[in-house]
Order: structure tokens, then C-alpha cells, then sequence
């Protein structure tokens, strides 16, 4: 049985971006991502993102991403919401990651923008009505112009929103004056992708989060989106202020490379990264205990 959702929270509040765990020689780490994904949903998650960039699904073949996903869905699939990330910058590769991952049981999708070849607004347009078309599954739409090289225009969000299956939208844009906008025209349900602009985006109306420091800190998260929710706006800053420095040490350089190194350091599976990901030096690691000390992170 799927977990519980409502229109306006349609994959939980809070998620976790989940790494995907190897075996010492580069190998998928089936056993360790089903343990990892438990740890997490028993921290507190609603929800865990499979195949996303802190999965390194850039350097995953589709076998291994549908091996994951399946994997993921065995350990805590009736516990929280699973959604498979699917996006590519080829519109068919993307609808074909949709279906596989329809037939694998997955609750959600999450589309990227395509990246690299920069479409325009009406090429976003129909690439995600593709990805929505294809499959009965409600779609996120990730919007993360660093990346992606092209933001999704509000007026382009606002017409994908008509469609029945896209149904949120992961905010990585880091522009709270376009996310006010975009948030009150199109009727998402808005997720925080950027750890320092939770409590921000909550501010004009998010919903919830698409975390990776949700490895190292659900708790907080769901404490400080609990105080949100309550009222309890002094609550939740401090919540929020105590989290800067682990918001801040957690992306000193390529996210993922950090979040591995701190899961190793807490003896949870993650494993090493392919490349062109690169392990953190014996500095970098020494400042990353410092910062997530400094947050109240055990390790």
C-alpha cells in the first residue's frame, strides 16, 4: 500500500535525495541502498528521491537505475513515498526511464530540466507534457537552472501546471521572488531543492522539502517544517539558524562527495563515487567534522 498523500502535499514533506550506495570496486550496492533507504524513512522521511544527481544517475546505467528502484521499493515502498528520478536532455531516453519506472511500482516522478542543449520555453513545455503523457504517475517537475543552464519560466509553469499528472515542482532556482509568483499562479505543490532556502520557501508557500542534508538531519527538518506549520515562527528559525552550518559544510564543493563522505564517517553504506566525482582530501574531511559538529551532527 502506497503511503498516504493529499493534493496539496502529494509526496509527503519531507525527502531525502538519496545517494546511491557502491561496493568497494564501483559496483551497485543493492543490499546497502535498501539499508540506507530504511535508516532514512526510520529517521523520519515521507519520501525518498531514487536516481536523482546526489544518486549520481548521470554515471548509472538504466539496468542499474531500474535495479534501484526496485530495491528501494522492496526496503520501504510501504512506508514512504518512492519517486524515481527520470530526466534527461533527450525526451524519448526520459519517457522511457517514465515507463520502466512505472512498471517497477514507483509512486512518483522527477523530471529535470533537460540540460546542456538549452531548450526554449516551448521545448520545456512539450518535454515535460511528454513525461506526463506517458505514464498514470504524478510527475515533479525539478527546476535547477545551475544545472539545467535554463530556468523554467513562471508563465511556462503555470501552463504545465493544467496538466493532471504534473502536481509539484522542486525549486532549485534560488529566486524567492520568482517562487512567490510561481507558487501563487500555477497551484503546485511547491518543494524546497536548496537546504539553505527551506524555511524561506516555506515562508511563500512551500509545502515541504527535497533535502540532502535530509541524510544527516531529517529530524531537524521535520521539527523546524513542524513549527512552520504550528506557528511557531521563532521555533522554526532557530531550528533553521542551528542547521546553517551543516547547510553550509554539506556543499563546500559537489554535494554528493560530501554527503558519501559524512554517511562513511557515520558507518552508514554509501560507499565510493564513480568518477568524475572524486573523493574528499583529508582537509576537506577534517572541515566537514568541523561543520557538522558545529550543527549537532553525531558522528
Amino acid at each position: 500500500m502506497a503511503p498516504i498523500s493529499t493534493p496539496q502535499t502529494p509526496f509527503g514533506r519531507v525527502l531525502t535525495a538519496m545517494v546511491t550506495p557502491f561496493t568497494a570496486d564501483g559496483a551497485l550496492d543493492l543490499d546497502g541502498a535498501q539499508r540506507l533507504a530504511a535508516h532514512l524513512v526510520d529517521a523520519g522521511n515521507d519520501g525518498l528521491i531514487v536516481n536523482g544527481t546526489t544518486g549520481e544517475s548521470p554515471t548509472t546505467s538504466d539496468s542499474e537505475k531500474d535495479q534501484l528502484v526496485r530495491a528501494v521499493l522492496e526496503a520501504v515502498g510501504d512506508r514512504a513515498h518512492v519517486v524515481a528520478g527520470i530526466g534527461t536532455n533527450d525526451t524519448r531516453h526520459s519517457v522511457e526511464l517514465a515507463r520502466t519506472a512505472e512498471r517497477s511500482g514507483v509512486h512518483g516522478l522527477l523530471a529535470v530540466t533537460p540540460y546542456y542543449n538549452k531548450p526554449p520555453q516551448e521545448g520545456l513545455l512539450r518535454h515535460f507534457t511528454a513525461i506526463a503523457d506517458s505514464t498514470g504517475l504524478p510527475v515533479m517537475l525539478y527546476d535547477i537552472p545551475g544545472r539545467s543552464g535554463v530556468p523554467i519560466d513562471t508563465e511556462t509553469l503555470v501552463r504545465l501546471a493544467d496538466h493532471p499528472r504534473i502536481v509539484a515542482n522542486k525549486d532549485a532556482k534560488g529566486d524567492l521572488g520568482r517562487a512567490s509568483w510561481a507558487i501563487a499562479e500555477s497551484g503546485l505543490a511547491w518543494y524546497s531543492g536548496d537546504d539553505m532556502l527551506n524555511l524561506p520557501l516555506l515562508s511563500v508557500g512551500a509545502v515541504g522539502f527535497v533535502s540532502v542534508v535530509g541524510h544527516m538531519v531529517t529530524p531537524d527538518l521535520r521539527a523546524l517544517i513542524e513549527a512552520h506549520l504550528s506557528g511557531d515562527v521563532q521555533k522554526a528559525t532557530e531550528i533553521h539558524q542551528k542547521l546553517l552550518p551543516v547547510f553550509t559544510g554539506m556543499f563546500r564543493t559537489q554535494g554528493v562527495i560530501t554527503t558519501k563522505a559524512a554517511l562513511t564517517l557515520q558507518g552508514l553504506p554509501a560507499g565510493p563515487l564513480r568518477l568524475p566525482l572524486v573523493e574528499l582530501s583529508a582537509q576537506e574531511t577534517a572541515q566537514l567534522k568541523i561543520d557538522l559538529a558545529a550543527g549537532g551532527v553525531e558522528l
